[in-house]
C-alpha cells in the first residue's frame, strides 16, 4: 500500500489553517447564540434584502417616534404640573382675598397678602419650567425663558400705576398692562420673552402628529397673572398706603384669580388629552415595533438549539485539533525509528 506523505512544514500550515477556521466558525456561532441572529443574514435571505431593508427602516421610523411621543409626553406632565399648581395657588388665595372682605383689622390682611407676594413668585418659577432643555410656556422659541421675574413685572406696574388713587383705577391699570396687544407696550413687550406662535407639530405615530401651542401670550394665562400680580403689589406696598383701597384691591384680586380658574381647567383639560393621545401613540408603537421584530426574527433569527449544537460540535473538533496537534508536535526522530 502507498502513503502520500505530507511534509513538516505543510503539515504545521494546514493544522494552523484548520484552526483558524475552527475558530472563526466558533466566533460565529457564538454570537449568533448570544444575539439570536444569524451571521450570515445573505445566506438567511437568499440575497434579497428587500423585505429585511423595509423592516429595519420601519423600526428606525418608530424608534424616532416613540423619542418623540416620550418628549411630547415629558412636556406635557411639566407643563400638567405647572399649571396644577397655578391654579392651586390661584383658588386658595383667591379664597383667602375673599374671605377677608370687610375684615376691620388690617393684619390678617397683610399676612394674607405677604403669601399672595411668595405664590406670585412659586407661579413664575413653575412657568419657567424647562425639561429636555426647552421652555415648556415659550413656544417656538423654546431656548428663551418665557417669563421676567416678579421684581421686573412689579416695576413695571408699579410705574403704571403711580399716581392712580383709587382701587379702580389701579385695578384697570394693572389688567389692562397684562391684556395689551404686542406693541402697546405690556406685558407681552415687557414680560414675556417667548413666542407668540405654538412650537409646532411633533409626528408621534404613523400619520398622527400632536402639537403642545399652550403659550405665556395666552389671554387665559395673562388674566390669571394679572390678579397674582395686583394682589403682589399690595403685598411689597407699592400702592398707596390706605386701608380701604388695599382691602378692595385685595378683593379684586380674589375675584380675578377665581374667575380665572375655569381658563386654567380648561387647559389642563386639553393637556390631559394630549397626554392619553401620547399614551396611545406609544402603546401602538409597541405593539408595532414588536411585530416588527418578530418578522425579522424570522428573517434572520437563528434557531438557539440549532446554534448551540453546532457551537458544541465545533469545540469538540477544536479540542480534537489541539489533541491531533500536540501529539504530533511531541514525535522525534528516535521515537519514528
Amino acid at each position: 500500500m502507498n502513503y502520500v506523505s505530507v511534509g513538516d512544514m505543510a503539515q504545521s500550515y494546514q493544522l494552523r489553517r484548520h484552526g483558524v477556521q475552527l475558530k472563526t466558525v466558533m466566533s460565529q456561532l457564538t454570537e449568533e447564540v448570544m444575539t439570536g441572529v444569524k451571521q450570515d443574514a445573505a445566506k438567511a435571505v437568499a440575497g434579497n434584502f428587500g423585505a429585511l431593508a423595509a423592516i429595519d427602516h420601519s423600526l428606525s421610523m418608530i424608534e424616532a417616534y416613540d423619542l418623540s411621543a416620550k418628549e411630547a409626553g415629558l412636556r406635557a406632565a411639566g407643563m400638567q404640573s405647572a399649571l396644577g399648581l397655578m391654579q392651586e395657588s390661584a383658588a386658595d388665595l383667591g379664597t383667602g382675598l375673599l374671605a377677608l372682605s370687610g375684615a376691620t383689622n388690617p393684619q390678617p390682611v397683610q399676612a394674607a397678602l405677604a403669601d399672595a407676594a411668595q405664590r406670585f413668585e412659586a407661579v413664575i418659577s413653575a412657568l419657567n419650567t424647562e425639561v429636555a432643555g426647552r421652555h415648556l410656556f415659550s413656544g417656538a422659541a423654546s431656548d428663551t425663558r418665557p417669563v421676567a421675574d416678579t421684581g421686573t413685572i412689579l416695576t413695571a406696574l408699579s410705574a403704571k400705576i403711580a399716581g392712580l388713587t383709587s382701587a379702580t383705577t389701579i385695578e384697570t391699570a394693572v389688567l389692562t398692562w397684562f391684556d395689551a396687544p404686542r406693541g402697546a407696550g405690556g406685558f407681552l413687550d415687557i414680560a414675556y420673552s417667548g413666542s407668540d406662535t405654538s412650537s409646532g407639530a411633533v409626528q408621534i405615530a404613523e400619520g398622527e402628529r400632536l402639537s403642545l401651542d399652550l403659550t405665556l401670550a395666552s389671554p387665559g394665562l395673562r388674566q390669571t397673572l394679572g390678579g397674582f400680580a395686583m394682589a403682589a403689589l399690595v403685598g411689597h406696598d407699592m400702592v398707596p398706603q390706605d386701608d380701604d383701597l388695599r382691602a378692595d384691591l385685595a378683593q379684586a384680586a380674589g375675584e380675578r384669580l377665581l374667575s380665572a380658574e375655569s381658563a386654567l381647567v380648561s387647559f389642563r383639560a386639553d393637556l390631559g388629552v394630549a397626554e392619553a393621545a401620547i399614551d396611545d401613540a406609544r402603546t401602538r408603537n409597541s405593539a408595532e415595533k414588536s411585530s416588527l421584530e418578530l418578522a425579522r426574527a424570522e428573517l434572520i433569527g437563528a434557531d438557539p438549539y440549532e446554534s448551540a449544537t453546532a457551537l458544541q460540535a465545533v469545540e469538540t473538533q477544536l479540542e480534537t485539533l489541539y489533541t491531533l496537534t500536540a501529539r504530533l508536535s511531541a514525535l522525534s526522530l528516535a521515537d519514528y525509528l
